[in-house]
């Protein structure tokens, strides 16, 4: 039987060290050279619940079969529990790769998923692109998805910081709208069909910064270009294909070329329409909230957990009441 990592980083670090034998994916491999010059592996290892950093050492059986492996890859993984700086961080006995029928078998319990319904939210997207009541602003956007196809609904936000799964774009997109349809009445000066468009489309450049599979990693043009340069060309093309006006179109493209906020964030620009400010903001906070929510889910029994997109802790557990 293969032990879950969820419940392998419950043990505690005064409960000793024991063997494991889990099944996970290669989620990101480093090589690294040692102060005595030897080369030592990085690796992170993932199921769909959790996952856990550990390091391999040149000349151990676990290097020789993750030096070269590809990020993606799924391992039988065994070890031994262990601790460093408090945090779990195991020993790794041996790895063995794992394909074919044997792979299948266990693919459900190896990707990470939304933890929402892709069906349904699938659904929920597309009834706010019908309320775009501007025709050719609909169109540009029902075009713009349609010309990355099916990998719009299926791909990852992110590698790491947030909605860092399979539909985790999907998921990312839809709060986005549902932020914005709840938002908009309290500001009326924001051109609703134009902030939903902005909404729908700001991150769809991550199809092709990102590659489709099990683990995202980024692309050759995802490196070259990053999703905002590649959003704004997809953007562009639609609105030119559909008869979207120039100002409509160049206010729709400032929203895609914006909406990372900084210019240090990947930012093209600064946020310069009130559409714009809209968009950026709700793009942000909903990017940090599924950062603090994935730290959540893997803290355990920690009291406080690490947000890397926050570059602080949190205090984990729930109020007391």
């Amino acid at each position: 039987m293969y032990e879950n990592i969820s419940s392998l980083k419950n043990v505690r670090e005064d409960e000793g060290k024991r063997t494991f034998r889990t099944v996970a994916l290669l989620r990101s491999s480093q090589v690294k050279i040692a102060k005595n010059g030897s080369e030592f592996l990085t690796v992170e290892f993932g199921d769909n619940g959790a996952s856990f950093t550990a390091m391999c050492f040149e000349g151990s059986p676990a290097y020789a079969e993750l030096r070269d492996a590809p990020v993606g890859s799924a391992f039988e993984v065994c070890g031994i529990t262990d601790f460093y700086q408090g945090r779990f961080s195991p020993k790794i006995d041996s790895v063995r790769r794992l394909e074919g029928e044997e792979l299948d078998a266990m693919v459900d319990n190896l990707a990470q998923v939304s933890p929402l319904d892709p069906d349904e939210m699938r659904t929920e997207l597309e009834s706010f692109i019908e309320r775009i009541e501007n025709e050719p602003l609909r169109n540009t956007v029902l075009y713009a998805i349609s010309s990355v196809s099916e990998a719009f609904y299926k791909s990852s936000a992110a590698v790491k910081m947030h909605h860092a799964y399979v539909y985790g774009l999907l998921e990312h997109t839809l709060k986005t709208a549902r932020m914005a349809s709840a938002l908009l009445p309290l500001y009326p000066f924001i051109d609703r069909d134009l902030s939903l468009a902005g909404c729908i489309l700001h991150d769809i450049g991550k199809v092709r910064e990102y590659t489709q599979g099990l683990v995202a990693e980024r692309t050759r043009a995802g490196i070259l270009q990053g999703h905002v340069v590649l959003g704004y060309r997809i953007v562009r093309s639609a609105g030119l294909k559909n008869g979207l006006s120039k100002d409509l179109l160049e206010r729709l493209e400032h929203i895609i070329l914006s909406h990372q906020g900084e210019p240090e964030w990947g930012a093209a620009a600064r946020a310069a329409t009130p559409e714009a400010v809209f968009v950026s903001t709700i793009d942000n906070f909903d990017a940090k909230m599924g950062a603090v929510e994935a730290a959540l889910s893997s803290a355990g029994d920690s009291e406080f957990v690490e947000v890397p997109a926050l570059h602080s802790k949190i205090l984990a557990p729930k109020p007391q009441y």
